[in-house]
């Protein structure tokens, strides 16, 4: 089955841009404003949607995301909620949806029947930044019975055998991770995630996007140097917070303003 995280990145790499993935919150500030927003950015430039349903313990998350993920679990988003959202975001934009999540919600929901539900709703896959591909056995059947992409996390940290094992086992892309520790913003990013995406390409990876540090057009232009798409997630959601969907609208204009590659 041909992956439409991949296709979308083709699309973008014709048009000669690199892909602009955009990270958003489900349930912030509110269910029905999170799948506005989502739409909002998918007609602002986003070329994949990454949509993080809210979690109690993001080991990930740095503190605006972790705030706005809080305000959703207070707000009473459900695990369920997360197929309303992506079933009504794909029913109006055509920009493929990742599922952003970590591992123990989707083992409690049971592996198939969240596959199942997903693909139902018209979601892509999923991202999973707490699980190996190791480790990941029935997720990696129930997608590829389903179709649905996975994307697996590497870090400046893996070993040479352990990225071997990420190549082998992503589909859609591999998620780059510049910097060890948590989301948000910074000044410089890492040269480790330059490195650590020649060494992905070197080991056969076709698809590669950092994320994880990434908040204006010049950084990720600076990205889209050696990968193939920028994943934004902290600048998108303070844009929300502070700005409300023309604030959000605005930020992703500005970011996908970086993606166009200049002329060789």
């Amino acid at each position: 089955m041909t992956s439409r995280v991949a296709a979308a990145i083709d699309a973008a790499r014709a048009e000669g841009r690199g892909a602009f993935v955009g990270y958003l919150p489900l349930g912030y500030p509110d269910l029905e404003a999170s799948i506005e927003a989502a739409v909002t950015l998918a007609e602002n430039g986003a070329d994949v949607l990454e949509l993080g349903p809210p979690y109690s313990d993001p080991v990930m998350d740095g503190t605006i995301i972790q705030e706005a993920t809080q305000a959703a679990l207070a707000g009473g988003f459900r695990l369920r909620d997360t197929f309303t959202a992506v079933r009504e975001i794909t029913r109006r934009v055509d920009v493929p949806v990742l599922v952003m999540t970590y591992w123990n919600p989707v083992l409690q929901y049971g592996i198939d029947r969240y596959a199942d539900d997903l693909l139902a709703a018209g979601g892509a896959g999923l991202i999973t930044p707490d699980i190996t591909p190791d480790a990941a056995a029935e997720w990696i059947a129930a997608s590829r019975r389903t179709g649905l992409d996975r994307v697996f996390l590497a870090a400046p940290t893996s070993t040479d055998e352990r990225l071997d094992l990420i190549i082998e086992n992503s589909t859609g892309f591999v998620y780059t991770v510049s910097t060890m520790g948590i989301t948000g913003e910074r000044a410089q990013l890492d040269a480790a995630a330059r490195t650590l995406t020649a060494r992905l390409r070197d080991r056969g990876a076709t698809h590669a996007c950092v994320g994880i540090g990434i908040s204006n057009a010049e950084q990720v232009a600076g990205v889209l140097e050696y990968a193939d798409g920028a994943i934004v997630g902290t600048a998108l959601v303070r844009a929300l917070r502070d700005g409300g969907q023309d604030g959000l609208a605005d930020t992703a204009r500005a970011l996908a303003a970086g993606t166009v590659r200049a002329a060789n």
